[in-house]
């Protein structure tokens, strides 16, 4: 992945959704629906679009909802730094 042009490795997953909106805190349903679909379950999610209100709202559904561990990163954070 180019990252403000640095070649940045990745070393998870990436996945696009062309079908659901972006809009994470009104289609939090939709996306939820998505990720019950997938056949085996993250170690964590990381929720990183979206204002910091919705953001969280979606954290806590995925949370309580799927019994997931999700997690709005804070600004700046890294892993493993």
């Amino acid at each position: 992945m180019r990252i403000h042009g640095r070649d940045i490795g990745v070393h998870a997953e990436i996945v696009q959704l062309q079908s659901a909106s972006a809009h994470a805190d009104g289609d939090a349903g939709q996306l939820l629906q998505w990720l019950r679909t997938m056949p085996d379950r993250p170690d964590q999610v990381y929720v990183v679009h979206g204002e910091p209100s919705a953001s969280d709202a979606l954290r806590s559904k995925i949370k309580h909802e799927l019994g997931w561990r999700a997690l709005v990163p804070e600004h700046g954070a890294c892993w493993p730094c």
